[in-house]
C-alpha cells in the first residue's frame, strides 16, 4: 500500500486494471465526470469486468476520489454510505 501511496503523491499514471487496460486517471476522471459510486465507475471504464483481480485496489481508487470530490462539493445523502467506507 505504501508503494500506492507513493506513485499518487508523484502524478505517476500506474495501470489498474490490466485486462481492460484502465488507468488510475481514467477511474479518477469518471468520478470527476458526476459518477457517484464504484459501480459507476465500472459500467463507465470496464474496469474490474473480465478477472476481477483489480477490483480491490480500483474501488480504493475511487473510494478516494469520491471522498476528494465530497470535500470540494456537496454529494447527495444517498452516497454517504459509500463515502463512510472510503474512509474506513
Amino acid at each position: 500500500m505504501r508503494i500506492i501511496c507513493i506513485l499518487f503523491a508523484v502524478g505517476v499514471t500506474m495501470f489498474v486494471c490490466m485486462c481492460k487496460k484502465v488507468t488510475d486517471g481514467q477511474l479518477k476522471q469518471a468520478v470527476a465526470l458526476g459518477a457517484a459510486s464504484w459501480e459507476d465507475v465500472s459500467r463507465a471504464t470496464q474496469c474490474a469486468t473480465q478477472c476481477g483481480k483489480c477490483a480491490c485496489l480500483a474501488q480504493e481508487i475511487v473510494d478516494e476520489a469520491l471522498l476528494s470530490r465530497h470535500m470540494t462539493q456537496h454529494i447527495p445523502a444517498r452516497h454517504f454510505d459509500e463515502l463512510a467506507y472510503a474512509a474506513r
